[in-house]
């Protein structure tokens, strides 16, 4: 099980973006990369197409994991992830920060 997955509220520790919070977007596994919503934001030159005018355009680009980290769902703060099994038997990750389960 992965420990960041699409969707998961992550921190970035390293680099000029250090200390934003944002959404996983995708994570590129063999890569060990992740996009993040607004953060490691870079502009392309693009060419117009049928669909899409062409122009300068800012979009994210991947962030290596390694960067990254969970935001504690208590207390905003970058925590680190730990698994475990429930009473029903299902695996959850939880925060090791303070406890919490992080998947529902």
């Amino acid at each position: 099980m992965a420990k960041i997955k699409k969707g998961d509220q992550v921190v970035v520790l390293n680099g000029r973006d250090r200390g934003k919070k944002g959404e996983v977007l995708k994570v590129l596994p063999k890569a060990n990369r992740a996009l993040v919503q607004g953060v490691n934001v870079v502009k392309r030159h693009t060419r117009p197409s049928q669909t899409q005018a062409g122009g300068i355009v800012d979009k994210e680009a991947s962030i290596d994991m390694s960067n990254l980290a969970h935001v504690d769902p208590k207390d905003g703060k970058a925590t680190r992830v730990g698994m475990k099994t429930l009473d029903d038997g299902r695996k959850v990750r939880f925060a090791k920060r303070s406890g919490e389960v992080i998947d529902l």
